[in-house]
Formats: structure tokens, sequence, C-alpha cells
């Protein structure tokens, strides 16, 4: 157990309202916050910190409270609304109903919280009402994207985010005491498009968990899960939605097909996330699937479905590369957790991934949109395999300054500070 070196915190109140961080990967609202919420509440613990994570309960066959994060760390479901899964966008109307519950938790155990730690916008909201409550308890709040830069890359209307989160986020960043920003470009962001307060801004990345994250033997690994329909492995992770850019990366398959057959003949994309099973073509999933088959690539992807967090670094292992063709991140948790495996990444040069990802270090950028130059860089490193190799022993390397250890103790720094100025 780490040394805890005389923290003024010793309990802390996380709120995920939207999304649980046990969800399995992939999923509709499941992404890079979920395993950020889980990771650090588990480094929290071998700090000697008490993490409860309130999240708004999806399903009412599952235990209310879960022990899965390791010494003194909890998952509360906290019943708000209908325990199934709903819209984002449907959640504030059921926030003072969540509050409520996670009051009366606290008040049924006799808890009395240090700091509470919220996690995106709809979290504040509620992370505001409990401290007033709680006698002025600070907030430490992460927003891990921003509506402002949804919007900036919207396609159309649909993608874009609500005035009520544009205004959510703005009324956060002015009750918070401190904002922790994933990255410069992020605490830029926070500065110009928010006029948020300086002062209040830190900048502090997420980590990686360097045990789970570590290189493993690819054949296993390729034994282990069985990706079908080929020996050499490209990897997608993330959620199905237009901002990850997936249909680029169809296209770029297809651009390689036409012109590099040989290069590619025992070739699989893995598509992890989303339901495969939904073909409607409203949906995302249905429009790529059918964008698959436009181009004539079945042969070439096959689309996996939401995994277990616990499933993945044998997928990362698995692979020649992760493509992450995003038109924003705000940090790229996934490009992380493929470097600290010792996979090489190729990503658009947008949010965190600009400042992640390494060129000739670690991976390469693409432009957002441009099919042609990401075919280019997987070819790269499908037909040269010392450079897959370097890039991807540099990439572990490099990771190393990300565990979760260092990241925690950072974090408590913040802590103190903002709870020894109340």
């Amino acid at each position: 157990m780490n040394g805890l070196f005389a923290s003024p915190v010793r309990r802390v109140a996380m709120l995920s309202v939207h999304t649980c961080p046990l969800a399995l990967l992939g999923g509709k609202k499941t992404g890079g916050m979920n395993v950020y919420v889980r990771d650090f509440a588990r480094e929290l613990g071998c700090f000697g910190i008490q993490v409860d994570v309130f999240t708004r309960s999806q399903d009412d066959c599952q235990p209310r409270i879960k022990h899965e994060l390791g010494p003194g760390g909890r998952v509360i479901h906290v019943p708000a609304g209908p325990e199934k899964p709903i819209a984002v966008a449907e959640m504030d109307q059921y926030l003072d109903e969540f509050t409520d519950g996670v009051l009366a938790f606290a008040e049924a155990e006799g808890i009395e919280y240090d700091l509470i730690h919220s996690h995106y916008w709809l979290s504040g909201l509620v992370a505001e009402q409990l401290k007033q409550v709680w006698h002025n308890t600070p907030i430490v709040h992460m927003f891990h994207t921003l509506g402002h830069m949804k919007n900036l890359i919207a396609q159309d209307d649909r993608e874009r985010a609500p005035q009520a989160r544009l205004d959510g986020e703005a009324h956060v960043i002015q009750v918070a005491d401190r904002i922790i920003a994933a990255t410069p470009a992020e605490e830029q962001q926070l500065l110009d498009y928010y006029a948020a307060d300086p002062a209040k801004i830190r900048v502090l990345p997420p980590g990686v968990d360097l045990g789970r994250f570590r290189p493993i033997d690819k054949q296993a690994a390729k034994a282990k899960v069985g990706i079908p329909c080929g020996n050499a492995n490209i990897l997608f992770v993330g959620r199905i939605e237009p901002l990850k850019g997936v249909d680029t990366l169809l296209r770029a398959m297809s651009i390689l097909q036409a012109r590099h057959p040989a290069a590619i003949a025992d070739t699989c994309l893995a598509i992890i996330g989303g339901d495969p099973w939904n073909d409607d073509p409203s949906t995302e999933m249905g429009r790529l699937q059918q964008l698959r088959t436009d181009l004539g690539i079945n042969n070439l992807v096959t689309f996996l479905g939401a995994k277990d967090q616990d499933i993945l670094p044998y997928y990362y292992a698995a692979a020649e590369m992760v493509v992450m063709p995003s038109h924003y991140e705000s940090f790229g948790m996934v490009a992380l957790e493929a470097m600290a495996m010792g996979t090489p990444v190729i990503a658009s040069e947008v949010g965190g991934l600009a400042h992640l990802v390494q060129p000739g270090v670690n991976g390469f950028h693409v432009p957002v949109h441009d099919p042609e130059a990401l075919a280019a860089r997987i070819l790269d490193l499908l037909t040269n395999d010392a450079l897959r190799q370097q890039l991807g022993q540099q990439a572990r390397t490099y990771a190393k300054q990300y565990s979760w250890e260092s990241i925690a103790a950072q974090m408590i720094d913040i802590y103190r500070e903002v709870v020894t100025a109340q």
C-alpha cells in the first residue's frame, strides 16, 4: 500500500451519474471516462482513501452496492428515474432524485465525505446540490468531453450538444472549486470557450494500469480472443458514434484492398464497441455495416460489439496496431492502454490525441477525414515489421510516465490543496 503522507482527505464521494464504471467498454455511453473512474478509484484505495462511486441504477436486478473497486472502494447504484438505460438528454430531469438518493445513503451509513469528485457536467450539477447540504464540501470536477468542442466538429444537428449541456457546463465551471483538464489543450478550451477562472484549473492526465496493460505474447493473445478473419489484426476500440470516425477507417481499408491486396490478404479490422446485431440503417452501427457492404470489405472487417474491460488487454496484444480516426478526443484512453501493451497507435491529430501520440515515437498522426493518409500509415505498419516493433517498444516506455500511482499521488496533492483552502 502506498503511503498517504498525512492527506486531509480520507473519504471521497465520486459521482458518475450517467454511466457506471463497471460497464462493458464500447457501449452507447461507455468509454474512457468509465475506465478513468474505475481505475482512479481503485488507485485512491491503495493510498488509503475510501471512495464511494455513485451512479444511476440502470438495472433493478443489479446489487445496489458492488465491492469491485479494491480495498475501500464501492460502486453504489442509485435509483433515479426508470431503472433501465435512458438517453443522456433525459437524465437532467432525474438529477434531484439522484441527489436525494446520495444524501439518503450517506445519512443511513453515517458518512461524512471530505471531498466530492464529479465527472461529466451532469454529475457537476449534482455535486453543487450535495455541497450545499454537506456544509460546503469542496468540489473537484472533470468534464472528460466538452459540448463546445463537440459542436465544432458536428456534421449535423443530431450530433450537436444541446444548449442545456452548454449552460450546465458553464454553471459547473463557476461552482467547482477545482477543474481537472486532461491536457494543456483542454485547459485552453476551458479558457477560450467558457471563460473559466485559470486559478481553478489544474492540468493532470489520466493514468493507465501498467499491471493490467503490459506486453503479452501475441500468439497467446490471438488464441485467447480468436479474431476470425485474419492473422494480422488492426483494432478499433470505442463507442460507435459519428465523431469516432470509423467510416474513415472503413474507407481506408477499401483503399488498401483496391491498391495493395497482397499486403492485406490475411488482415482483419476488428471493431470493438456498440451492438453489432443492430443493423437499423438509422443508427451509426447500421450505417457502418451498410458502408462495409457497399465498399465490398466484409471479408476484412468484423464488428465484435462491446467487451468486458478485463479482456481488452488480449485484443490490444493481438493487434499489430490500434487506430483512432476520431474527429475529437479530450484525451484518448484507448491510445494510452494500447501503448502500455506495446502496440503502436495511428490517430487523428485532434484533442488529447495530438498531445498523447508522438509521431515516430509511439505511432503516427493522420489528418481527420482523410482515408488516403490513414491507408498509407496502416500500410507502413503492416509491411514494416521492424518499424512496428520499434514503435511498440517505445510506446510501452512512453506509457510508463502515466502510471496510476503517479497520477493519483498528484491528484491527492490537488485534493489537499482544495480541502485545506476551505
